[in-house]
């Protein structure tokens, strides 16, 4: 088994189908920089659906089994059902999700997803007061329509529908309860994320951040929850569910507890370049190799020689800063450019 030099195997795979989105939320895609003018990627230097194909491929034998796709907004590719139907026929794979802002998931757009092969998927909703959802989001586009969209994936019967919300004290913490009280019962797992570092320009600073714990503290007096344990050994959530039996919640605190020590996921960008770590300052050009004729046995050795030498504990270092009092602001020390959330996903 290919594990890394912490001994971590290499898992779970997310591929990045477009960095374009028709959202603007802060924590990712600020407005302000990510204007009418950004040179988002033209369609030619985007991977094809038969790289990203060939790429799967090798990873399958390397050990991946999970496929997330995102990006920017996955559902803005075209033809994305064609990807799917191509990645669920290589036998190794053995999930496919999707994460998305749901604002395009129609009735019919759940169907089809669910057809080619889209097993479980991931809805970013970060409030349900009208006001603060359009604070965060940056673009007037009706909340109604999110919540319909997470009704229609409710609806299509996917294996699991998960709501992530991003929290950043202060700005939406107050609708913390009313996310719960709203999807209780409905059969979604909603999942709480401290707000984090990713990026250079999301303005993240500690005291935004409302811990995992916190939140919790916050539910269990009026939802009363008990933890139970990972459904998989490299699962970033925290599992709780409501004592009266009304579902569960899920916690992703890389803030405060970190969780690099299992980190098995490796990211491919939209223009084909591997990322070893969400926090990431560079990536590896993958797409070159398919354009020089590499085959895929060359690709697999050099994939293998990428993770066999990953080292990244961005988080792990960045809470031992934390605790010792030298992270103060916006940055572990003078760390050179992250990439952006939106160009390789979540």
């Amino acid at each position: 088994m290919l594990t890394d030099t912490h001994n971590r195997p290499l898992h779970d795979l997310r591929i990045s189908v477009t960095d374009r989105c028709n959202f603007r939320c802060g924590y990712c895609m600020p407005k302000s920089v990510f204007g009418r003018r950004y040179p988002f990627l033209k369609s030619g230097a985007l991977l094809r659906y038969d790289e990203i194909e060939t790429l799967v491929k090798v990873f399958a034998k390397l050990g991946v089994r999970k496929i997330r796709l995102t990006g920017g907004e996955p559902l803005l590719r075209k033809d994305l059902e064609r990807l799917i139907v191509m990645l669920s026929e290589i036998p190794a794979i053995e999930d496919i999700t999707i994460t998305t802002n749901a604002s395009l998931l129609t009735q019919s757009r759940a169907r089809s997803l669910r057809a080619a092969g889209i097993r479980r998927i991931n809805i970013s909703l970060d409030a349900l007061t009208p006001e603060i959802y359009q604070k965060i989001n940056q673009i007037p586009y009706p909340l109604q329509d999110i919540l319909d969209g997470i009704n229609h994936a409710l609806e299509t019967g996917f294996e699991a529908v998960k709501i992530n919300m991003v929290v950043q004290k202060g700005i939406n913490d107050g609708d913390i309860l009313p996310m719960v009280k709203n999807f209780r019962g409905t059969g979604a797992i909603l999942r709480f994320i401290e707000f984090m570092d990713v990026g250079n320009h999301n303005r993240w600073s500690m005291d935004k951040v409302l811990s995992g714990r916190e939140i919790i503290d916050r539910i269990n007096p009026i939802y009363p929850l008990r933890s139970v344990g990972a459904n998989y050994s490299s699962e970033v959530a925290k599992r709780w569910r409501f004592v009266d039996g009304e579902g569960e919640i899920g916690i992703i605190s890389s803030i405060t507890q970190p969780f690099c020590g299992d980190c098995a996921r490796a990211r491919l960008s939209a223009k084909g370049e591997l990322f070893t770590c969400l926090f990431a300052t560079s990536g590896y050009n993958l797409k070159q190799l398919l354009s020089q004729g590499m085959s895929e046995i060359e690709i697999r050795e050099k994939i293998s020689s990428i993770w066999a030498g990953r080292d990244d504990q961005y988080s792990m270092l960045r809470t031992q800063k934390l605790r010792a009092g030298n992270l103060k602001t916006r940055s572990v020390g003078k760390q050179s450019q992250k990439v952006e959330m939106s160009y390789i996903g979540g």
